[in-house]
C-alpha cells in the first residue's frame, strides 16, 4: 500500500515538473465514475444519434449507421473538476471536424457553439473551435474497448490535453457529455446542465475555471 502511494506520487511530482498536471489536480491510475441520474438503457434497434441547428442538412444516422464512420484514435491527459486527473488515456471514435472535411455534415456560416444534448435532458456546451479541434471526439472506446456504461456508453463526448499541443484549449472533463444524443450547432451560447448550476462557462484547467 505504502509503495503504491509512493510511486504514485511520484509520477505525479514528475507530471508536474513537465506542467501536464494543472493547479490543484491529483494523479489518479483509477477511473472515478461521476455522473447524475441513473444509468440509460441502450437500444441499438431505437437508439439514432442527430446533428442539427445551423447545419445545410439535419443528419440522423441509425446506431448501425453512426458505427460505420470513419474513427480516429486520441491519447490525451483528461482533467476533472473534482480534482483528480488521468493521464495518457487512450480513446477512439469520430472527429466532427472529420465529419466536415468528407462533405458528411455541411455547417452554416453562423454556427459558433455546440451544445451536446444527452439522456435525461442533459447538455453541456463548447465552442465550435474545440469540438473541431484534434482534442474532441465523439468517443465509442476507452483502451480499446467500448465504453462501459456508467462511464458513457454507447457514446460520450471526450476532451483534454495532448501533450505538446499547448496551443488546444482544454476543459474540464464534465465538458464532455455522457450518453450523448445530438449535437446542436447554434449562433449563440447556451450554458448546459452544470453551467446552469453555476460551474464556469468556459471551465478552463490551467486557469482552474471550475465555478462562476
Amino acid at each position: 500500500m505504502e509503495n503504491s502511494f509512493l510511486a504514485r506520487k511520484e509520477e505525479e511530482n514528475k507530471m508536474r515538473e513537465l506542467h501536464r498536471l494543472p493547479p490543484g489536480q491529483s494523479l489518479t491510475n483509477k477511473f472515478p465514475v461521476l455522473h447524475y441520474g441513473a444509468v440509460p438503457a441502450f437500444d441499438p434497434a431505437s437508439w439514432n444519434f442527430q446533428f442539427y441547428g445551423e447545419v445545410e442538412k439535419a443528419l440522423t444516422l441509425s446506431w448501425a449507421e453512426f458505427s460505420q464512420l470513419p474513427r480516429r484514435k486520441l491519447k490525451m491527459d483528461i482533467h476533472c473538476v473534482t480534482r483528480w486527473s488521468k493521464f495518457d488515456t487512450e480513446w477512439e471514435g469520430i472527429s466532427v471536424r472529420d465529419l466536415i472535411t468528407s462533405g458528411l455534415l455541411r455547417l452554416k456560416p453562423g454556427a459558433n457553439f455546440v451544445i451536446q444534448h444527452a439522456e435525461y435532458d442533459f447538455s453541456a456546451n463548447l465552442p465550435l473551435q474545440t469540438v473541431l479541434a484534434d482534442n474532441f471526439l465523439l468517443a465509442t472506446h476507452f483502451n480499446g474497448v467500448p465504453i462501459t456504461p456508467d462511464h458513457g456508453f454507447p457514446v460520450r463526448g471526450i476532451v483534454g490535453a495532448i501533450p505538446g499541443r499547448e496551443e488546444l484549449a482544454v476543459p474540464y472533463f464534465w465538458k464532455g457529455a455522457k450518453w450523448l444524443r445530438r449535437l446542436e450547432f447554434t449562433v449563440s451560447d447556451h450554458p448546459g446542465f452544470w453551467e446552469s448550476a453555476g460551474y464556469h462557462n468556459e471551465a478552463d484547467v490551467w486557469k482552474e475555471e471550475r465555478f462562476g
